[in-house]
């Protein structure tokens, strides 16, 4: 009996797969995703577009003069303290800002925590959408 049900459901599964070839539908595929740039905020199609930074060679504050001091460092080397007055900074933001000031960092040259990173890339993309 399971020999009898096997077959008819390869059968079923090769009737579609013809149907699908021969209606000219394929099964959508996922577009493949670009590597992201170490050093890309992420945000330069959203900066590009709002003019934020694009005739600018200093970087815009957002009330966060204090990050200066995490220039060059890198994103893991943060202390929990150091990592809470990120936080501060990146969620008193408004959602509209949150490009600009990713962009500002990437010119100041701070790197984020990565999971801040990650939070603010994606209400970037969730914008542009």
């Amino acid at each position: 009996m399971l020999f009898i049900i096997s077959i008819i459901v390869v059968a079923l599964l090769g009737a579609f797969a013809f149907f699908l070839k021969k209606t000219g539908h394929e099964p959508v595929q996922k577009t493949p995703v670009k590597p992201i740039d170490s050093e890309c905020c992420g945000a330069h199609a959203v900066c590009e577009k709002n003019r934020i930074l694009a005739t600018q060679d200093k970087p815009v504050y957002y009330d966060d003069e204090e990050l200066d001091v995490f220039v060059s460092r890198s994103g893991e080397d943060y202390t929990d303290t150091e990592i809470k007055m990120i936080e501060d900074v990146f969620y008193t933001l408004k959602e509209s800002d949150v490009a600009g000031w990713l962009c500002s960092l990437q010119l100041r040259n701070i790197k984020l925590p990565q999971y801040i990173k990650d939070e603010a890339l994606l209400i970037v993309s969730e914008r542009r959408g």
